[in-house]
């Protein structure tokens, strides 16, 4: 159903685009049907039709987002690693090692040498 919903809003926006595209620029040559279109139909039908059809489009454009996100949002599944949260996970339990013996102690190290109190005689 979304898969549909969705094609049917992009043929809408490419539809959309092509009218707007269509309409008489007021203002530069933005406008693809400048004044070329005088055989089609007359500059006040154009208008009107092209006016009509835009705010029909848009307002088809406007339901099909709507819908497209009340449809996502029936299964609010997490879709990423950062919408899970931090969930605690317990590592497997591993079999008990054998316990070693103690070590013997280390020998103590030996005293530094203490520095001469007197200089050596010649």
């Amino acid at each position: 159903m979304i898969v549909i919903l969705l094609v049917v809003h992009v043929l809408i926006i490419i539809a959309l685009v092509g009218v707007v595209l269509m309409q008489k620029s007021e203002g530069g040559a933005l406008g693809i049907g400048g004044g070329g279109m005088s055989g089609f139909m007359t500059g006040r039908s154009t208008a009107n039709l092209l006016t009509r059809a835009t705010a029909i489009l848009a307002a088809l454009f406007m339901t099909t987002s709507v819908l497209l996100v009340v449809l996502s949002n029936q299964h609010p599944s997490p879709r990423s690693i950062l919408d899970t949260g931090t969930k605690t996970q317990q590592a497997p339990s591993t079999p008990a090692l054998p316990t070693l013996p103690p070590a013997a102690p280390r020998p103590a190290a030996p005293p530094a040498p203490g520095a001469p109190s007197a200089p050596p005689a010649h």
